[in-house]
């Protein structure tokens, strides 16, 4: 066989390959924007609802309780972003950077709020802490007080779901977190001890910017379970999104203008 032909041959064998590859890439091309499109059905229906003509019962809303939802919503994410950044941070350092008694086992007894739901904490701290509550019964019988006689912390409240969501959700942070801290090389800390950082400059000026990345996908996380938490918020008497998704569809009777505070929602979790 002549070299032009064997040149031919090849190039009708590269010419079959690469259409042969571009057919699978298309093929998988249509598979996976077939996936993304079934997944993505439930968002545009409700993103879709924002063209529905329901002013009546839109204006309803913002005028009385839409305010309200986006307030409580706002704070609470405030709240919760301290308090599982503190915790979460915190303990992801102290796990991975010190060593004390009992190091190993925090490192995973750490993640155990996330394997309960979170409304089911929200009834055992309830029931600890409420008047009639182990807590609040054994300081009166201590004390010799009534009811009213002392200061004690109303558990349901914003603050109080503040505080139980942000003991729920931390481990979202720590664990990012204490990956992140693992990952970076101890040279650099010990580079930083060297030109004067005292431990806590080390952590705030070295590895707090290292792994902020890590901290801030793990803080997304956390405000997405957060404003996504139904259970917890009713229980406490605060009324958010998800609450008022629930009364507006099953109360009032309205999915649609459900469906349009959902809109809403989802904006709040682009941001």
């Amino acid at each position: 066989m002549s070299k032009t032909a064997v040149k031919s041959q090849q190039n009708l064998q590269q010419k079959f390959q690469q259409h042969l590859q571009n057919w699978f890439s298309q093929g998988w091309l249509l598979v996976v924007a077939a996936i993304a499109l079934i997944l993505s059905l439930p968002t545009l229906a409700v993103l879709s609802s924002i063209f529905s003509n329901q002013a009546e019962t839109w204006d309803h809303l913002a005028a009385t309780v839409l305010p309200g939802y986006v307030g409580n919503s706002l704070s609470l994410m405030t709240g919760v972003s301290g308090g599982v950044l503190i915790i979460g941070v915190g303990t992801a350092w102290l796990v991975t950077k010190c060593r004390f008694p009992g190091a190993r086992l925090f490192e995973w007894a750490l993640l155990l709020p996330l394997a309960a739901p979170t409304y089911i904490l929200a009834y055992t701290y309830t029931d600890l802490l409420d008047v009639s509550g182990a807590v609040q019964v054994n300081l009166r019988q201590t004390f010799d007080w009534q009811v009213g006689d002392y200061w004690f912390p109303d558990i349901r409240s914003l603050p109080g779901a503040i505080a139980l969501l942000s003991l729920t959700l931390y481990p979202y942070v720590y664990l990012l977190a204490r990956v992140a801290f693992l990952e970076q090389a101890a040279g650099v800390l010990e580079a930083s001890r060297l030109l004067g950082c005292n431990p806590w400059r080390s952590f705030w000026r070295i590895s707090l910017p290292l792994a902020r990345p890590a901290i801030v996908a793990g803080l997304s996380l956390a405000l997405m379970e957060t404003l996504n938490d139904f259970g917890t918020v009713e229980y406490f008497g605060v009324s958010t999104f998800t609450t008022g998704i629930y009364r507006t569809w099953f109360g009032l009777g309205e999915p649609v203008a459900a469906a349009q505070l959902a809109a809403c929602l989802l904006l709040f979790i682009l941001g």
